[in-house]
């Protein structure tokens, strides 16, 4: 049997909820080896199990409680360095550690409709890895930094995927977002017990820009955006996790919702990515039921990796209308990240 690649590996931003889930995906990774874990300056130096409130049903890996918790700065021994800081934090923070050479695989969405930063799922865009190229001779970095969506978005972006080949014009999309999407604390009780909040700020505008640059064409280096119009109504709703999105679209080409759900349903990833840890043989799932997806029974698709459509039918003001699910910290960030690093290491021919 030969011999699993062995990839150092440091999680930035530990102690929140996408750093916890990273925490717990990366424990059974057979590729990456955990030696470096950070936080705000309140955590550094104390053990990651006494700094870190953990909110994940499975218990917190022993090795990472007796971990110290180190600054986010450059200076540790990692090949990768997968990040799960906040934005503000992230727009700082991040391009230091590309600059000091290390490989940068970021959740935030500080950088992710830079020009010359990729916006990658792998399973979507593999291609667009190239403008790393670019990337290091503009900036002058020998490591690299690309990012994953939005958690919602990737929930509209694997079946608008498949769907392209019959031209995508227009997408009306409606979200009910989870509330781990809002991280700890997130969202008080007072605000949502008996309650929809119709408004998240910042997540209308990712949905509808992101998916023109995912979704976009590489040309020279350079993505050229998708020529679809979107717009987007956001609401958190009082589920843990699971974002669901609903959506209208209009095609140029008028096909049924059983030709639809064939072309989800048979979409595979590129074969340069298939076999990476944490790709799954079935990106996307259609269920026929009338009442699926939904987050309790569905999020955990393809280990939380798939993204699971259902409800497809004609749509009367457009082509058709169906409902998308995703779970949010794992597809939707956590497991994106990690995804997006394994794609990273791929590109530049390490395995």
């Amino acid at each position: 049997m030969s011999r699993q690649p062995s990839f150092r590996v440091a999680v930035l931003g530990a102690t929140g909820m996408v750093g916890q889930w990273l925490v717990h995906l990366l424990d059974r990774h057979p590729w990456f080896r955990v030696v470096a874990l950070t936080g705000s300056d309140r955590s550094v130096g104390r053990p990651y199990g006494e700094a870190c409130r953990w909110l994940l049903g499975a218990p917190m890996p022993d090795w990472a409680a007796r971990m110290p918790v180190l600054p986010t700065e450059p200076g540790f021994e990692a090949e990768l360095v997968i990040s799960a800081l906040p934005s503000e934090v992230a727009r700082e923070a991040e391009p230091r550690f590309a600059a000091a050479g290390y490989l940068v695989a970021s959740n935030a969405s500080a950088y992710r409709m830079a020009p010359d930063v990729p916006l990658l799922m792998p399973d979507v865009n593999f291609d667009h890895l190239a403008l790393l190229s670019r990337q290091r001779d503009e900036r002058g970095w020998t490591g690299a930094l690309l990012t994953n969506p939005n958690c919602t978005t990737t929930a509209a972006v694997l079946p608008l995927k498949a769907l392209m080949p019959y031209g995508v014009r227009r997408v009306h999309l409606v979200s009910l977002q989870a509330l781990s999407g809002a991280g700890y604390p997130g969202v008080s009780a007072m605000e949502i017990v008996d309650n929809i909040l119709p408004y998240i700020p910042g997540e209308e505008e990712k949905l509808e820009k992101e998916p023109r640059k995912l979704l976009g064409r590489l040309t020279d280096e350079a993505v050229e955006e998708a020529p679809i119009l979107l717009s987007a109504q956001t609401n958190r709703v009082p589920t843990l996790d699971g974002h669901l999105v609903c959506l209208s679209v209009e095609l140029e080409e008028r096909i049924s919702p059983e030709q639809a759900m064939a072309a989800m349903a048979t979409y595979r990833p590129p074969e340069e990515v298939a076999d990476l840890p944490t790709a799954v043989p079935m990106p996307i799932v259609v269920r026929r039921e009338p009442d699926r997806p939904q987050p309790r029974l569905d999020r955990m698709a393809g280990g939380g990796m798939s993204v699971v459509v259902g409800r497809v039918q004609p749509c009367p003001v457009f082509t058709l209308k169906f409902v998308a699910l995703t779970h949010n910290t794992i597809r939707g960030a956590a497991g994106a990240a990690l995804f997006n690093a394994e794609a990273l290491l791929r590109w530049l021919g390490r395995v």
